[in-house]
């Protein structure tokens, strides 16, 4: 069975369009748990509207999406997850391609390509945004290359790296792909089966600002954890110089200057223990 968790928090407007991808798939050995976090905007009387056995729904009080997700994953009787965020949808037949291809190749991890709408109007992506299949540790360094809505893993993953970092109040995608793609390849169906919605001022990307800055807490805390070869301890040395140049700039420019003097000293003591001569 298929356990998909949608995490969401007053998002109602989309929410019920994200269900319906769901309850609409050609797959039907799944089970839906809904996370509410703390919603105020009618989240629960739209899901009783649902009568699907199939959904589960858990209200708890505002603790971000992490634990959110986390809260999916302790609930789930699938022994695979599928995550999608309550802004999102899927095409109907994405559950029964995904699992199909992870059984063919035999596949842990697994994404899928998508379409991107912003402000209703489908988005042409970048090239470097374009996904991609295999071991993805140094992409996945750069930016987060796997989106959260595409994925479909074995729940043995998430016992393997852990679950979501609920310390960390954005970048917690980026977090996650690093200790997973540290340690497995991910295959990618090459479809586009996941129609993502972005592009709004209530996204964690345009509400927190200065999101490097959780990127390089989530590469500080990877290298402490010991848990990379030397290949990947040099990638994300080598990336976390580079998001704290651009960082300490920005803080300089915008005259925060103790801050800037902070991040070269982390990025001084991180080299100086996991540097070539650390």
């Amino acid at each position: 069975m298929i356990t998909v968790i949608i995490p969401t928090y007053n998002r109602r407007v989309f929410l019920e369009k994200a269900v319906n991808s769901i309850l609409k798939q050609t797959f039907k050995n799944f089970e839906l748990i809904v996370v509410d976090d703390g919603s105020n905007d009618g989240t629960g009387e739209l899901m009783q509207s649902f009568p699907d056995r199939r959904i589960r729904y858990f209200f708890q009080k505002n603790k971000g999406v992490s634990a959110s997700r986390n809260k999916g994953i302790a609930q789930s009787k699938g022994d695979i997850i599928a995550f999608l965020d309550s802004d999102d949808f899927w095409k109907a037949n994405k559950l029964e391609k995904q699992l199909s291809f992870m059984k063919s190749n035999f596949s842990l991890i697994t994404h899928t390509q998508e379409v991107w709408y912003r402000q209703g109007n489908i988005l042409n992506q970048k090239k470097k945004f374009r996904k991609s299949s295999g071991y993805l540790f140094e992409k996945s360094l750069e930016m987060c290359s796997i989106s959260i809505s595409t994925v479909m893993m074995r729940k043995s993953v998430i016992d393997t790296i852990g679950l979501f970092d609920e310390s960390l109040p954005a970048c917690e995608d980026y977090d996650f792909w690093l200790r997973l793609t540290s340690k497995y390849p991910v295959h990618l169906l090459n479809e586009h089966l996941t129609v993502k919605n972005g592009g709004r001022l209530d996204q964690l990307s345009r509400k927190i600002p200065m999101l490097d800055r959780f990127r390089i807490q989530a590469i500080c805390k990877l290298l402490r954890e010991e848990s990379l070869d030397k290949v990947q301890s040099e990638l994300a040395l080598n990336a976390m110089r580079k998001k704290c140049k651009i960082y300490i700039n920005g803080c300089r420019k915008h005259g925060r200057e103790d801050e800037a003097i902070r991040y070269e000293e982390i990025l001084t003591k991180m080299v100086d223990e996991y540097g070539d001569n650390g």
